[in-house]
Order: structure tokens, then sequence, then C-alpha cells
């Protein structure tokens, strides 16, 4: 927790620092750079304004009055510019300093000297005035001078020394830099006392949250202001209750629903257990029919064709029985998890041709055409066994329910890793309400048809327990002519 509170007093620290350090950085870079600019800037304006304020008395004619003498005054001292006015035959018109002969002499240099030997720069230009960036060899100094002609005919010469601007600018920075060194040191001090007020109820939450992810609800945060850390820790605290509330809730239903649970696999142990138990019991009698029957249709009677038929009748429901109370022991093996499933590859399309030439007497006696056109190899992983009596099962299903044309197709939907196989007849669709019930025990849609065929209700149980036993889907889709059974196998050993 010191650890934290270090580090996170250190970041919060070192971002004040940096924001304040920079800011000062930044502007001392850039009063460097731009304030003496930015001072000869106005300076040029302040000229040109006194020109033009100038300009505009001597075309008033008040000039060389007493009146424009304070406005003079007050141009020269708040702008610290030196300005004289001389007529075309050198007459001193006005002048802001007593030594108008020095002045004059400047006025006469700036006229008819060489300007590129001053070390002239021409700022600003215009018909009646040229401002200028001269440097005073003499002097040594570097002076803004605007000199032209006024509009009653009068020359002007303006001059102001740069120097000052200069000493101004490195002043201001060399403040700056004073400022800014007691600034930094000072947000130092402030953002070390902000960093710990902010970060102690943050470490305080950090605490709080992971003691709740451990499930103790017991810790609690103790709000000092209204400040949004303090809201934060308020809404820890509803959560804190309402997760202790919401646990206890799932504890209660998780509880009911074991028991519930619990219920269910009694009651799912005592229903396969009756079918094991049903199926064992019925072996025995239906062998016993079987055997008498037989017995019976061997003996002599009087009418013998009548003792036959009734012997066939009795052999053919016996041995239906037989096969229904096959079904039930195969169909409980699976659902027990007792039978042992074999993962194995083969070639899909060679197992669905070996069960349509075990069909192929079926679909004459019933006139029914049978249409599968893969001939490529298409590899699986499943037990071989028990998907060949999952195609056979559907092939049955769908000779017995073929109606219409009597068609049969056999196709593959292949997928990336998987193939889905359906097995498609023409004839009546299922019912909707009756769709998923078909995979239910004994269930069957038409009873009359089935007992017709000699159908147990049980195939489709089977099927879908095997294909629950490789984890793969199986299901069946209706058509506007006719009913198809698929299921899915992979392609892929994953």
């Amino acid at each position: 927790m010191k650890s934290m509170r270090s580090s996170l007093t250190r970041q919060i620290t070192a971002t004040i620092l940096a924001l304040v350090a920079g800011t000062v950085l930044l502007c001392w870079f850039l009063n460097n750079t731009f304030l003496e600019k930015y001072y000869t800037y106005n300076k040029q304006d302040s000229m040109l304004e006194g020109f033009n304020v100038i300009n505009n008395a001597s075309k008033e004619g008040i000039l060389e009055d007493d009146s424009f003498d304070v406005k003079f005054e007050n141009l020269c001292a708040n702008g610290n510019i030196s300005i004289m006015v001389i007529s075309a035959d050198g007459t001193v018109v006005r002048a802001s300093v007593n030594d108008t002969n020095l002045l004059r002499k400047t006025f006469m240099d700036v006229l008819f000297g060489d300007s590129m030997d001053n070390g002239v720069e021409i700022v600003d230009k215009a018909d009646n005035y040229v401002l200028e960036r001269q440097v005073d060899a003499r002097l040594e100094g570097e002076y803004l001078v605007l000199w032209g002609t006024l509009d009653d005919g009068n020359l002007i010469l303006m001059r102001t020394a740069l120097k000052s601007i200069q000493e101004n600018a490195w002043i201001s920075n060399q403040f700056l830099a004073y400022i800014g060194v007691i600034a930094v040191i000072f947000s130092a001090i402030v953002s070390i006392f902000v960093s710990r007020r902010i970060a102690n109820p943050i470490l305080e939450l950090t605490d709080i949250s992971k003691r709740m992810a451990d499930l103790d609800f017991n810790a609690k945060y103790h709000s000092k202001g209204q400040t949004e850390i303090d809201q934060l820790g308020e809404h820890i605290n509803f959560l804190s209750e309402t997760l202790e509330k919401t646990i206890s809730e799932l504890k209660s239903a998780n509880n009911e629903l074991q028991i519930d649970i619990e219920k269910k696999v009694q009651i799912d142990e005592m229903r396969k257990e009756f079918l094991s138990n049903v199926s064992h019991e019925l072996k025995t009698p239906l062998a016993l029919i079987q055997g008498y029957a037989e017995g019976l249709q061997e003996c002599i009677n009087e009418d013998a064709e009548s003792r036959n038929f009734y012997c066939e009748v009795i052999m053919d429901e016996a041995d239906k029985m037989n096969q229904m109370v096959k079904k039930l022991l195969t169909l409980n093996q699976l659902e027990f998890g007792n039978e042992k499933v074999t993962m194995e590859r083969f070639d899909l399309t060679e197992l669905i041709n070996g069960v349509i030439n075990s069909s192929s007497i079926l679909l004459k006696q019933n006139d029914i055409h049978l249409t599968f056109q893969e001939n490529e190899p298409i590899y699986v992983w499943a037990d071989e066994f028990k998907i060949e009596e999952v195609i056979t099962n559907y092939l049955s299903n769908a000779i017995h329910h073929a109606a219409f044309e009597k068609e049969i197709i056999i196709r593959y939907t292949k997928q990336e890793d998987y193939v889905r196989v359906g097995v498609f007849n023409t004839g009546r669709p299922i019912p909707e309400e009756d769709l998923e019930r078909i995979w239910i025990k004994f269930y069957k849609v038409d009873k009359a048809r089935t007992r017709e065929y000699g159908g147990s209700g049980i195939g489709l149980s089977i099927v879908k327990a095997i294909m629950d036993s490789f984890h793969r889907e199986c299901g069946v889709i209706n058509h506007e002519n006719g009913v198809e059974f698929w299921l899915e196998l992979d392609t892929k050993n994953n």
C-alpha cells in the first residue's frame, strides 16, 4: 500500500510539475523570441499614428499654434520619440529637442546619406513617408526613423531608439525566469499536498475493491465530502451491499437448483431402470411365444390352413416384439453410456452405397427412385457401425413414407470442418407440432401407418442417442414436397 501511495503521489506530482515547468518554459521561449518584435511592431504603429496626428495638424494649420503644444509634447514623451518638422527653406517649424542642429544633421543624413552604408532596412513605405530601421554607428545604437513630407509641404523626421525596447524585453525575460523558478518550487509543494489528498481516498477504494473481490463485504468507504471520489465511494458501498444480497440469493437459488437436479436424476434413473426391467422381462415370454408358435406350426391339425395362419400371425408378432426389445436394450445402453463408441476415420460415401445396395430390394418393391450422385470419397470421424445404423434408419423411414413421385435423394452439404448428410423423400410433411416429438421413444406421428410396416417408434430415439454420443447434431426439415432428415459428422480430427 505504501508503494502504491508513493507511486501515485509521484505520478501526480510529476504531472503537475511538468505542466507548470512546461508552461513557464513556453512563456519564456515566446517572450525571448517574439517580445522584442512585438514591442517594435507597436512602436511602428505609434510612430505612424504620431505622423498622422502631425499631418492632420498641418492640414488644419494649427501645427505652429500654442494649442497644439500639449498634444505634441504628449506625443513625444509617451512614445519616447524625437520629432522635427522643417520647412522647405530649412526653418525649424516644430522640434522636440533643444539641440535642433544635431537632429537637423541627422535629418540631412537620412535624406542625402547612403542608406546601404548606414545599414538601413526599410520597414514601411508610402507616398508621403518612409519608415526605416537604422543602425547609428556613432552612437552604436539601433533606431526606428520615419521621414517624409506633410500635406502642407513641410518635411518631418521622427526617430526613436530601439535599445530601450531590447532592454525591456531582456528584463521581462529575466523576471519571467525568476518567477518561473519560484512557481515550479511552489507548485512542487502544492502538488505533493494535492496528490496525497487525491491518492489516499483512491488507495482506500482500491483496498475495499480488493476485499470485495475476496467476497468480504464488511469494508465500507467513509465519505469526507461531495467530490467525485466520494460519490464513487458511495457507489462502491451500494455495489457491495447489492453484491452481498445477490450472492445470497444466488446461493439460495443454487441450493434449490441442486435439489431439483438431484430429483431429476433420480427420476431419470428410475425411468431408465424401468425400461431396462421391462425389456428384460419381455424378452423371456416373447421367446416362449415364438417357440410355441413354431411348435404349433409343426403339429398336425385337422384344419391345416387355419393352423398355419394363426401360427404365422403369432410368429410375426413375436418377431416384431423381439425386435422392439432389442432396440430398447440398444437405446438403454446408449442412454446409460454403456455402449462403447469407437471413433475411426472411414469413407462415408462407401458406407452409404453399401446401405443403398442392401435396401435395393425394398426400393424395387415400392417402386421408389433413389438419387445419390456422390462418387468421390469423403472421410469422416465417427463410429462406422453406429453411423451405418443411423443411415439405415433414415433410409428405411424414407422408403416407408415415400409418396407422390416416390423419390429419395441422398446429398451432402460440405462445410469447412464437417459435412451434413441429408436423406430426403417426397411425401406428406410432418406436422409442425410433431417435429420435436418424433425423437421421443414410442412416439408415432401416424400410428396406423407405422403399425402397417412394423415400426416401433424407437428408431429415431436410437438415432438421437447415437448422435448425442458423438456430440454431433441431427434433425429434420419439412420441405414443400417432402421431408428431409439430416446428421452432421466431423471431417477433421479436432
